[in-house]
């Protein structure tokens, strides 16, 4: 797949991450009155099928974290807290490939300068 198409994907798929996450958050804050992270995660593990996705998610993103600073570093990308913050301040379905459509910008950057 070409690193445009990539681009589009990863484009996409953070703006959907941002609505499919948000439209539940903004339900949960609506029903609590705020945003309580004690409640939020609580709520996380009400069932076993919801403990289990919220365990599998939990490890995605001690995963991503640590591939985030060290892809950052290797590209020279500036900045890789800022995707560490939005992965805990937005959402990770938002981070990840808000990240992955950067990354992707950059190393055509990158590409580009060596031809």
């Amino acid at each position: 797949m070409q690193s445009e198409v990539r681009v589009w994907i990863y484009g996409v798929l953070a703006i959907v991450g941002v609505l499919v996450t948000w439209y539940f958050n903004l339900q949960f804050m609506a029903q609590t009155g705020s945003f309580d992270v004690s409640i939020f995660v609580s709520e996380i593990y009400v069932n076993a099928a919801s403990s289990s996705i919220g365990n599998d998610l939990a490890v995605a993103v001690l995963a991503f974290l640590v591939w985030l600073f060290a892809e950052c570093r290797r590209l020279e990308m500036p900045y890789p807290w800022v995707y560490a913050l939005l992965t805990f301040g937005v959402a990770f379905a938002f981070a990840l490939p808000f990240f992955l459509f950067m990354r992707e910008r950059r190393i055509a950057l990158l590409d580009g300068a060596r031809a």
